[in-house]
């Protein structure tokens, strides 16, 4: 992963970071997510009768998807800030979610950096494209728009 200071990467705005490698979402990462988070509806965890629904299977959750988002960036071959103490979510502009990860199916995230602003010194929020695509779609699962806050030592 290219790593570059802080003017480096503000000349990155409005360009492609990195893309992750493919990842396998499993039914048992479905099955944990619903013990963790209590999104247990059938169409997670029940084969048999999500197989009767239009989704044909079980699906993951959507936040599942969303929350897959630190995991893959960590993954991907992304161009990141140097000196970053701690980074921390800030919230979301818009989260789309478009079309179902069936469970078994491979995601992956791409990552383009939409904006970066220093908020005050040594803090910059950070706001990034994820789209989380899915192997062999045309149609991507999901599209964010997320806001991480940086504290930085490098500036």
């Amino acid at each position: 992963m290219p790593v570059m200071t802080l003017a480096q990467f503000r000349t990155m705005v409005g360009k492609h970071l990195g893309t992750s490698p493919w990842l396998e979402v499993t039914q048992e990462m479905i099955n944990l997510f619903a013990e963790a988070t209590g999104d247990d509806q059938f169409i997670h965890l029940d084969p048999d009768r999500a197989r009767l629904t239009p989704f044909k299977g079980t699906v993951a959750q959507g936040f599942l998807s969303l929350s897959l988002m630190p995991r893959l960036f960590d993954m991907a071959d992304a161009s990141r800030p140097s000196g970053v103490e701690v980074s921390v979510n800030y919230g979301g502009n818009r989260v789309r979610f478009l079309s179902p990860v069936r469970s078994n199916s491979r995601v992956r995230g791409r990552f383009t950096l939409l904006a970066l602003e220093e908020k005050q010194p040594g803090q910059f929020q950070m706001t990034i494209e994820y789209v989380l695509e899915l192997e062999n779609a045309d149609k991507p699962a999901l599209i964010a728009e997320w806001i991480t806050l940086l504290i930085c030592t490098d500036t």
